[in-house]
């Protein structure tokens, strides 16, 4: 196994924690942010934490688009029954653009799976980076320069 593999196997067990706890039967391409910026916050230059609060907020930003407010902290659903969440359509699709990045399989890296997540041009990742004022053509740049 590569160490690509590892870290992809990582942040899939990591991202899979993050859906339960988020009371999510499915992983999402923010659970995979999160995971990403949980195991390794140098990668992105992006803390954990602010992403979650960047998550948050977009979250209580859509629910106001559709007209329901939400007063004080977001409320947490429930966990999902016990078993691992499957992978949500944003996760298949981010995974698609991260593979379809990587010229040989040998050459795979954290930036690969990045590029995946952050090129989505819409959905609750980009809207999330705008309200944090992330600049995610230039981070996207950056890491396409690392590679």
């Amino acid at each position: 196994m590569s160490s690509f593999d590892h870290y992809l196997d990582d942040v899939l067990a990591r991202a899979a924690h993050e859906a339960q706890d988020d009371g999510s039967a499915t992983v999402e391409a923010r659970h995979l942010l999160l995971a990403v910026t949980a195991i390794d916050d140098s990668l992105l230059g992006l803390d954990h934490n602010a992403v979650r609060s960047a998550l948050d907020r977009e979250f209580t930003q859509s629910l106001a688009a559709a007209g329901v407010r939400v007063a004080g902290d977001v409320p947490r659903a429930s966990r999902p029954p016990a078993g691992n969440p499957g992978l949500g359509a944003s996760a298949r699709a981010a995974l698609e653009r991260a593979f379809a990045t990587i010229p040989r399989k040998r050459d795979a890296s954290p930036a690969h799976l990045a590029i995946g997540i952050l090129s989505a041009e819409a959905g609750t990742v980009p809207r999330a980076l705008d309200l944090a004022g992330v600049d995610r053509k230039a981070l996207l740049e950056r890491l396409r320069r690392q590679l």
